[in-house]
């Protein structure tokens, strides 16, 4: 009875199997299914292929095979040694999941669904089957995983925060098509991709708000988080607060005035941490009433200058308005 080599119990999942044996006798039956390729492969390299129906393995129908290796004493004899790969030509989806970053190193983290088909079985047995030892199923999906991510992280950072969120179909479009050539390189066809969630810090998102709103430009947004950091910083101090909830701004993070305007101290609204002038009665950002909020006068300990009468810390050596020693 003639050797009969066949892929049978293929699952829905199943993108390729491997031939258990590798003895293979001239005269064996070889039956590829529909929607399946069937190939010889040798010594890292796929040699002849096979599409659906029955055949019998001669010299005749392995030509390329037979050709690498006739010259191999008994080689033309039975058995011969090689391994048959099948390919399920069938579409197939996955689903994909990864940390990525902007260009300003937002971190992202997005997942979504893929679809995806053999588009050349003899390159994707040399890149993907031969080449990364994954002769199953499971070991061919890890890889791909793990392609289509590497792939995703490398793209994403091409682009900034705002577009990424703002133009997400473009985006996801243009990361596609440059999958698109990556897939056809290893001999697959990327049917479709979709992005079904994408997200970043709260840090991020509340600066992608401003941002999209249009009301700063990018470098105002990074100046009023810096200005919060800066203020929480100085809350944690004694005597920086003005009055409950109210902290004043440096003047190295102050937005510069006018020329020829008067310099007028900024405080940070408790309500919406906008920068206002500190003798504002209401916010002209958020409208919240700032003459409820009681002063605190400041703690700290002080002493007079004895010479000129300037308030000083507790501990000063030196004046810092006429320079007496204390």
């Amino acid at each position: 009875m003639p050797q009969v080599i066949e892929w049978t119990g293929a699952g829905a999942e199943d993108i390729v199997w491997r031939y258990p044996a590798e003895d293979i006798t001239w005269g064996a039956q070889l039956i590829v299914h529909e929607y399946e390729t069937a190939i010889f492969f040798r010594d890292g390299k796929s040699y002849d292929t096979f599409g659906p129906g029955r055949h019998t393995l001669t010299t005749l129908n392995l030509p390329l095979l037979t050709s690498a290796f006739s010259k191999i004493t008994g080689f033309t004899q039975t058995p011969f040694k090689a391994a048959v790969i099948f390919i399920s030509m069938k579409q197939f989806a996955g689903k994909f999941g990864n940390k990525a970053q902007t260009t300003e190193l937002a971190p992202l983290m997005t997942f979504g669904s893929y679809w995806l088909k053999v588009e050349s079985p003899e390159l994707f047995v040399n890149e993907v089957v031969g080449g990364q030892n994954a002769y199953s199923t499971s070991g061919v999906n890890d890889f791909l995983r793990g392609f289509i991510n590497e792939r995703m992280i490398d793209d994403l950072s091409k682009y900034d925060l705002v577009t990424v969120f703002t133009r997400l179909d473009e985006t996801s479009g243009q990361v596609k098509a440059s999958l698109v050539e990556y897939f056809r390189r290893i001999g697959l066809q990327l049917v479709d991709l979709k992005f079904e969630g994408i997200d970043t810090t709260p840090e991020y998102r509340e600066r992608l708000f401003w941002l999209k709103a249009g009301k700063m430009p990018p470098e105002e947004v990074l100046r009023m988080e810096t200005v919060k950091e800066a203020a929480k910083e100085l809350g944690k101090s004694s005597g920086a607060a003005l009055g409950t909830g109210m902290v004043l701004v440096p003047p190295l993070f102050q937005t510069p005035a006018a020329p020829g305007a008067p310099a007028v101290a900024l405080v940070i609204c408790p309500s919406c941490s906008a920068q206002i002038p500190s003798t504002s009665k209401f916010c002209p950002n958020c409208g919240k009433s700032l003459s409820t909020m009681p002063t605190q006068p400041s703690q700290v300990p002080s002493q007079k200058c004895t010479k000129c009468g300037e308030i000083l810390p507790t501990g000063a050596k030196f004046c810092h308005n006429c320079g007496t020693k204390l």
